[in-house]
């Protein structure tokens, strides 16, 4: 059985204020060509579907557009669809029974009663069933009413609520199973503060969202989103595919794809990527500004500047938007720099101007009537 796995499409986002639903429907056009080359039997979507919960009219179109290209390219291909963080479970749940018989399967929301499990899509090839578990974006509050609460009656973690949700679940381990989720997976004896996140992403206080992976070795395959980049989860078997577009300057460089997985017998998963190219790249150029003019490109670009000399400001910004269209933002690389070197500074002797004086060399006046104001605004806080 073949399968395609997307994720974070993230459809209506915008970069640096630059509308990305062109860019996005050039990437999508490729997925809709992969579809119809490689003719999948399930394609998946893990999440985050939108930028925001009440997407624009033109964010909608453009992923009427995405899935109905998909349906005339794989007919034959069930499409199954789980709400993330950034999409309105409720809105992604309405049509959920009507679009069922149409081989779309779009969950919105988890189990909410006692009596309901999670979502359960079944299909077969040679080697029998596989079995697809579709779990939206959890939320601890929101499926307390299954999973109980601590003793002291406060929610629990959401390691602990995934672990009990899937468990409840009643996998068969002898069966094929495929879990499509949008929650924090960790590999096994990570750190939550080990994983690179990209500057698009949502990152909660403490990394309090974040899941052991070990809940995830009873599937076969876990289709995972909401982590931007590609990466793994300890396992090829458990992968986050990532945007299939850059969202942020931090994804400059990254190769999108669409990760294609193969299942035949129980145990036996092949994973491969089929890659995307941008309409635009994301890129980060550093250098002198003669050294960044000569790479004039139609990208986005963020440019950082390396000369260590003024430069004539109004000049220097028409220079580059002329050679860059989709400009980004433009950085000076810092042109004074702390001076730590060993010195001989008695710092009770001294107060807080003087102090910082002696670390920063030739300040001009301007400079010192700002660092004065500094010192005075937080003496001020602290009194």
């Amino acid at each position: 059985m073949k399968l395609f796995h997307l994720s974070d499409l993230h459809i209506g986002a915008r970069l640096f204020g630059r509308d990305l639903l062109a860019d996005q429907s050039y990437v999508f056009d490729q997925i809709i060509a992969y579809a119809a080359q490689e003719q999948p039997d399930a394609i998946v979507i893990a999440g985050d579907l939108y930028d925001k919960a009440i997407p624009s009219a033109e964010a909608v179109e453009t992923f009427d557009r995405l899935i109905s290209g998909l349906t005339q390219a794989a007919p034959q291909a069930e499409i199954m669809i789980i709400s993330g963080n950034h999409d309105s479970a409720p809105r992604l749940n309405v049509f959920r029974s009507v679009l069922q018989p149409h081989k779309i399967h779009m969950i919105g929301l988890p189990p909410q009663t006692p009596d309901e499990t999670i979502e359960q899509v079944t299909l077969r090839d040679a080697y029998g069933e596989v079995h697809f578990y579709l779990l939206p974006f959890v939320k601890p509050s929101m499926v307390k009413a299954i999973v109980g609460t601590e003793e002291n009656g406060n929610n629990l973690s959401y390691d602990d609520t995934l672990h009990r949700l899937i468990e409840r679940a009643a996998i068969d381990p002898a069966a094929r199973n495929v879990l499509v989720s949008h929650q924090f997976y960790l590999p096994v004896g990570a750190s939550a503060d080990s994983i690179e996140r990209m500057d698009s992403e949502i990152v909660t206080v403490g990394n309090i969202d974040s899941v052991r992976g070990d809940v995830l070795e009873r599937f076969d395959y876990a289709a995972l989103g909401h982590i931007h980049k590609p990466m793994r989860v300890g396992d090829d078997r458990f992968r986050y595919c990532g945007t299939p577009l850059a969202c942020s300057v931090s994804e400059a460089g990254q190769q999108k794809g669409v990760v294609q997985v193969e299942l035949g017998e129980k145990g036996s998963v092949a994973t491969s990527v089929l890659p995307l190219t941008p309409l635009h790249e994301v890129r980060i150029l550093r250098g002198t500004l003669s050294e960044v003019l000569a790479q004039a490109c139609a990208d986005y670009v963020t440019v950082i500047l390396t000369d260590r000399v003024d430069l004539d400001v109004i000049d220097m910004q028409d220079r580059l938007r002329t050679a860059f269209p989709n400009l980004l933002e433009i950085r000076r690389e810092t042109l004074r720099r702390a001076a730590y070197q060993a010195q001989s500074v008695d710092a009770a002797a001294l107060d807080p101007f003087a102090l910082c004086s002696s670390f920063l060399s030739d300040l001009d006046a301007d400079e010192q009537a700002l660092l004065r104001d500094v010192i005075n605004t937080v003496q001020e806080v602290q009194a």
